[in-house]
């Protein structure tokens, strides 16, 4: 199936790693060209290498926290001009609503809530007079099926969910499309981290991680590839009437017994 990308532009936040880093590599095998940010100099260097190796795409690095408005703003002025916009970057802190503290809290929204906030304000109007775009926003289950012991990314997610379905309702009619996907558990780094606080909270040691898989569809979480296979068809013109809409991609845990 030609999903029409090649030569596309597409900004990837988050790029250098786990979900982000999937994405641009399925991204670049469409033949698409990639602005990757991160805070992490070496490793977009390495992420930029690596895709390199393997396919003939034009990709530049962005070093910038965009929890930093002033950030998102030199971002813009240095890539103005791109198709697709995939939001990505953040990872909110799990706990309890004691035990994430309010710095912790208002640092995390930062970064992932308002920083999808601001660069959804920056990009929408400049890809839209530039004849049309799609944002992308990769949220999380956790702001569908909520948890007490996730709660500022419940929160957050929940937030971004909205946002999403209300930037996207009439985004069409300006030629543009915003939609987003939530992924359940994903085999990455922050997934690790996470299901060791919980199994620390809740069973005393965080070396029962892996304990939480069982039960999971599959007995395990979804892969990187599996997450951005989704999210690079969605942003494709296969996928040119969704919009306003989030997609959950959990192998259907929001509809049945918790894990």
């Amino acid at each position: 199936m030609d999903l029409n990308l090649r030569n596309k532009t597409v900004l990837i936040t988050g790029g250098s790693k786990g979900i982000g880093l999937a994405c641009a590599k399925e991204f670049a095998a469409e033949g698409c060209n990639l602005h990757l940010v991160s805070r992490t100099k070496e490793d977009l260097e390495n992420a930029k290498k690596e895709i390199e190796a393997e396919h003939g795409v034009q990709i530049m690095i962005h070093v910038f926290d965009l929890s930093d408005s002033k950030n998102v703003d030199q971002l813009v002025k240095n890539c103005p001009k791109i198709d697709i916009l995939v939001n990505n970057a953040g990872a909110i802190p799990a706990g309890d609503i004691q035990a994430v503290e309010e710095d912790r809290w208002r640092a995390a929204w930062d970064l992932k809530v308002f920083g999808y906030i601001n660069m959804t304000r920056r990009y929408y109007p400049l890809m839209k007079d530039a004849g049309g775009g799609v944002i992308m926003n990769i949220i999380g289950l956790a702001g569908v099926r909520v948890d007490r012991n996730y709660i500022a990314g419940s929160a957050g997610n929940a937030s971004i969910i909205g946002f999403t379905h209300a930037m996207g309702a009439h985004a069409l009619d300006e030629g543009m499309r915003v939609l987003g996907v939530c992924p359940g558990a994903v085999q990455t780094e922050r997934i690790t981290t996470m299901l060791k606080t919980r199994a620390k909270d809740e069973k005393g040691d965080e070396n029962r991680w892996q304990d939480y898989f069982s039960g999971m569809p599959l007995n395990r979480p979804a892969l990187v590839e599996e997450v951005a296979d989704v999210v690079v068809f969605l942003c494709s013109e296969r996928a040119s009437w969704l919009t306003g809409t989030t997609i959950n991609l959990d192998g259907g845990v929001a509809n049945r017994g918790g894990y």
